[in-house]
Protein backbone atom coordinates (compact mmCIF):
# COMPACT_ATOMS: atom_id res chain seq x y z
CA UNK A 1 0.00 0.00 0.00
CA UNK A 2 2.58 2.31 0.57
CA UNK A 3 4.17 2.24 -2.70
CA UNK A 4 0.59 2.69 -3.86
CA UNK A 5 0.23 5.86 -2.16
CA UNK A 6 3.98 6.84 -3.02
CA UNK A 7 3.06 6.75 -6.63
CA UNK A 8 0.16 8.77 -6.36
CA UNK A 9 1.84 11.41 -4.68
CA UNK A 10 4.87 11.26 -7.23
CA UNK A 11 2.20 12.01 -9.70
CA UNK A 12 0.73 14.94 -7.94
CA UNK A 13 3.98 16.29 -7.84
CA UNK A 14 3.91 16.23 -11.87
CA UNK A 15 0.61 18.02 -11.12
CA UNK A 16 1.98 20.81 -9.18
CA UNK A 17 5.38 21.36 -10.53
CA UNK A 18 3.41 21.02 -14.43
CA UNK A 19 0.71 23.63 -12.50
CA UNK A 20 3.43 26.32 -11.41
CA UNK A 21 3.55 26.71 -15.45
CA UNK A 22 -0.13 27.80 -15.05
CA UNK A 23 -0.17 29.97 -12.02
CA UNK A 24 1.69 32.99 -13.48
CA UNK A 25 3.41 33.38 -10.22
CA UNK A 26 0.57 32.52 -8.50
CA UNK A 27 -1.45 35.70 -9.60
CA UNK A 28 -4.25 33.48 -11.43
CA UNK A 29 -6.57 31.81 -8.05
CA UNK A 30 -7.93 28.40 -9.55
CA UNK A 31 -4.54 27.47 -10.92
CA UNK A 32 -3.35 28.69 -7.72
CA UNK A 33 -5.65 26.78 -5.53
CA UNK A 34 -5.59 23.53 -7.72
CA UNK A 35 -1.28 23.56 -7.44
CA UNK A 36 -1.60 24.59 -3.70
CA UNK A 37 -4.41 21.76 -3.13
CA UNK A 38 -1.72 18.84 -5.54
CA UNK A 39 1.20 20.25 -3.35
CA UNK A 40 -0.51 19.94 0.21
CA UNK A 41 -2.07 16.16 -1.16
CA UNK A 42 1.65 14.86 -2.79
CA UNK A 43 3.49 15.69 0.75
CA UNK A 44 1.23 14.24 2.45
CA UNK A 45 0.87 10.92 0.85
CA UNK A 46 4.62 11.09 0.85
CA UNK A 47 5.15 11.28 4.44
CA UNK A 48 2.28 8.52 5.18
CA UNK A 49 4.46 6.24 2.52
CA UNK A 50 7.72 7.22 4.48
CA UNK A 51 6.35 5.61 7.85
CA UNK A 52 7.24 2.42 6.57
CA UNK A 53 9.26 2.83 3.40
CA UNK A 54 12.74 4.26 4.28
CA UNK A 55 13.00 7.84 3.69
CA UNK A 56 15.62 8.04 1.36
CA UNK A 57 13.91 5.70 -0.93
CA UNK A 58 10.83 7.18 -0.94
CA UNK A 59 11.72 10.68 -1.29
CA UNK A 60 14.47 9.35 -4.22
CA UNK A 61 11.51 8.10 -6.00
CA UNK A 62 8.72 10.77 -5.30
CA UNK A 63 11.47 13.25 -6.84
CA UNK A 64 12.30 10.96 -9.86
CA UNK A 65 8.06 10.37 -10.49
CA UNK A 66 7.36 14.01 -10.21
CA UNK A 67 11.16 14.86 -12.25
CA UNK A 68 10.38 12.70 -15.25
CA UNK A 69 7.21 13.06 -15.44
CA UNK A 70 7.27 16.89 -15.91
CA UNK A 71 10.09 16.66 -18.13
CA UNK A 72 7.99 14.05 -20.12
CA UNK A 73 4.73 17.14 -19.85
CA UNK A 74 7.13 19.71 -20.41
CA UNK A 75 7.76 18.16 -24.02
CA UNK A 76 3.93 17.64 -24.49
CA UNK A 77 2.44 20.98 -23.44
CA UNK A 78 4.93 23.21 -23.74
CA UNK A 79 6.82 22.06 -26.59
CA UNK A 80 10.46 21.81 -24.82
CA UNK A 81 12.80 20.37 -26.85
CA UNK A 82 13.44 16.34 -26.75
CA UNK A 83 17.00 15.27 -28.04
CA UNK A 84 18.73 12.14 -27.66
CA UNK A 85 20.45 12.90 -24.72
CA UNK A 86 17.88 14.39 -22.81
CA UNK A 87 15.84 11.03 -23.50
CA UNK A 88 18.94 8.76 -22.87
CA UNK A 89 18.66 10.58 -19.15
CA UNK A 90 15.15 10.41 -18.86
CA UNK A 91 15.71 6.94 -19.58
CA UNK A 92 18.40 6.90 -16.70
CA UNK A 93 15.95 8.49 -14.33
CA UNK A 94 13.36 6.01 -15.26
CA UNK A 95 15.86 3.01 -14.55
CA UNK A 96 16.74 4.57 -11.06
CA UNK A 97 13.04 4.45 -9.97
CA UNK A 98 12.32 0.75 -11.15
CA UNK A 99 15.87 -0.21 -9.48
CA UNK A 100 14.88 1.71 -6.27
CA UNK A 101 11.86 -0.13 -5.81
CA UNK A 102 13.09 -3.12 -7.00
CA UNK A 103 15.98 -3.24 -4.29
CA UNK A 104 13.78 -1.56 -1.47
CA UNK A 105 13.05 -4.89 0.07
CA UNK A 106 9.22 -3.76 0.27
Amino acid sequence: MSWILLVVAGLLEVCWAVGLKYTEGFTRPLPSLLTGTAIVSSMLLLSIAARTLPIGTAYAVWVGIGALGAAALGVVLFHEPITPPRMLFLGMLLVSIVGLKATSGH
